[in-house]
């Protein structure tokens, strides 16, 4: 039986950082996403096991990534991650991430369901005919998902069109490009003048490629908190729905 903690390290390269030098948060999303997948493979629930074999696939549903601090251009990082009890539909996976010195900079829990791709319809956890090893019962928080809602109006800051670099293997939207979408809701001196330390998304309905997507956003600040979301334009459905937290550096 595998164990349930899985570690990987990573090398934070130029093309993974931002204007200041940071980890860009959608490149930390690409890391959280590659290492739950080989940790899933390591399970015996990788994503050939399930689509080739039986015609499944993993769908993040929810994430939640509170910093300490981002890792600059250079570092060397750990990430551990490991999968929780798994409920009726979902299947929870934590993560804490560490510096070349051992300590805790970044945790986040996510939540995760499995999909038949012919059907598009969640299966149960049960009737996943694999057998999952005894989980970790330690959170890597204390908090857990919010319910997240605007404040106030929201208003469009700019409409995105889904294209080929945007695509994943699934033929949909990946859930890294959702958090680029959301940076780009606010322009270089919104970055310059405050620091994100806190993201939570609900990914609630699928993107495809051709279809374009209104981004909105909350623009009134509450609590150093931002609330923004994507709208399908063609059939008006909400695509995600995330939250900010927010501080001046």
């Amino acid at each position: 039986m595998s164990e349930s903690l899985f570690t990987s390290k990573y090398h934070i390269d130029l093309r993974d950082v931002d204007f200041k030098k940071e980890l860009k948060w959608s490149a930390l999303f690409s890391y959280f996403q590659e290492i739950a997948s080989l940790a899933a493979s390591d399970l015996g629930l990788g994503i050939d096991t399930l689509q080739k074999g039986n015609g499944l696939a993993w769908v993040l549903t929810k994430i939640r990534v509170d910093v300490d601090r981002l890792p600059s251009w250079g570092e060397e990082i750990i990430i551990e991650t490991w999968p929780l009890e798994p409920g009726k539909l979902n299947f929870d996976r934590d993560y804490i991430v560490r510096d070349q010195d051992g300590k805790s900079i970044i945790r986040a829990i996510s939540s995760w369901v499995i999909i038949d791709l012919k059907e598009r319809k969640l299966k149960r956890s049960k009737s996943i005919p694999f057998s999952f090893p005894t989980p970790k019962v330690d959170r890597a928080m204390k908090d857990t998902f919010s319910k997240l809602k605007h404040n106030e109006q929201v208003e469009t800051v700019y409409t995105k069109t889904i294209g080929y670099s945007d695509v994943d293997f699934n033929g949909h939207l990946n859930n890294s490009k959702y958090i680029d979408y959301i940076m780009d809701c606010f322009d270089i001196n919104d970055h310059k003048k405050y620091d994100v330390m806190s993201i939570e998304v609900n990914f609630i309905h699928e993107a495809l490629p051709g279809e374009s997507i209104l981004l909105k956003k909350d623009v009134t600040l509450h609590d150093n908190q931002v609330y923004v979301e994507g709208i399908n334009e063609k059939n008006n459905r909400i695509v995600f729905k995330a939250k900010l937290k927010v501080v001046k550096p």
